[in-house]
């Protein structure tokens, strides 16, 4: 459970770099302001902060299936929002 936890943390997180990038949010012509460099970078660490933790404990089998399940989720969040992308240039044509 706590595996199941620390992944939607990192996801979650994952998600709110997404919403923020800046060439993302160019190429969808967004408004309003993006991410600065600082945010960006801490979002990334603290993304990563249950692997840190499983490793110091050395939980090697933790940190491979916290690996494994970020992986998987990084590519649904960047499949959503390669739909939401999509969806959106259609409505605008």
């Amino acid at each position: 459970m706590v595996l199941l936890f620390s992944i939607a943390f990192s996801t979650a997180i994952l998600a709110f770099l997404c919403l923020g990038d800046p060439k993302r949010r160019r190429s969808v012509k967004l408004p309003g302001a993006s991410q600065g460099v600082a945010v960006r970078r801490l979002s990334a660490l603290a993304s990563l902060l249950p692997g840190m933790a499983y490793a110091i404990r050395g939980d090697g089998a933790a940190i491979f299936l916290w690996l494994g399940g970020y992986a998987m989720a990084g590519w649904l969040v960047t499949l959503a929002f390669a739909a939401a992308r999509d969806w959106a240039e259609r409505a605008e044509n």
